[in-house]
């Protein structure tokens, strides 16, 4: 059936265009062979100008379609044993309880510190600044900032301290 549809010399250079596409050869013949079904069916109803060209845009459709099919099962290219042995970076549980717990009680000191002496402190614990830039942006001495630095310190490890 394959001399009638396709001259052998045109096989091979459909089955190269369809194997650079999807990378394999294997998978192009496999392709190649449900295009060609589809010809059949096809030409029982329609006429077929080119045939090769029929067959490798329906075997590279279909490579697309079992490539979609592929993520949507979301089937992993590796053995599961290999798979098995990905570590999960993600933390437990668990640890995001802890961890949302002690943001609760960070917010909860924070909110009893005064404003200047929670702005000094978030200068700078989050946006990483050092005391004389603090100092200088704020327009208070460096000695001013160590003391809010301290008493915020203080206040923070007190309330972790209660815990």
């Amino acid at each position: 059936m394959t001399a009638k549809v396709l001259e052998a010399s045109k096989f091979k250079g459909v089955l190269r265009r369809i194997a650079r596409f999807t990378r394999s050869r294997d998978d192009a013949e496999e392709f190649l062979q449900s295009a060609f079904i589809r010809l059949i069916e096809y030409r029982s109803r329609h006429a077929v100008e080119n045939e090769a060209a029929f067959l490798v845009r329906t075997a590279m459709n279909i490579a697309i379609d079992e490539s979609r099919r592929r993520k949507v099962r979301d089937e992993p290219d590796a053995p599961m044993e290999l798979l098995i042995e990905i570590p999960d970076d993600q933390p437990l549980q668990d640890e995001v309880i802890l961890a949302q717990e002690r943001l609760r009680i960070v917010s909860d000191a924070l909110a009893r510190l005064s404003p200047r002496t929670r702005d000094v402190y978030l200068m700078h614990r989050v946006d990483g600044m050092k005391y004389r830039e603090i100092a200088a942006e704020l327009g208070i001495t460096v000695s001013a900032v160590e003391k809010h630095i301290a008493k915020a310190s203080m206040l923070l490890t007190e309330r972790f301290q209660l815990r």
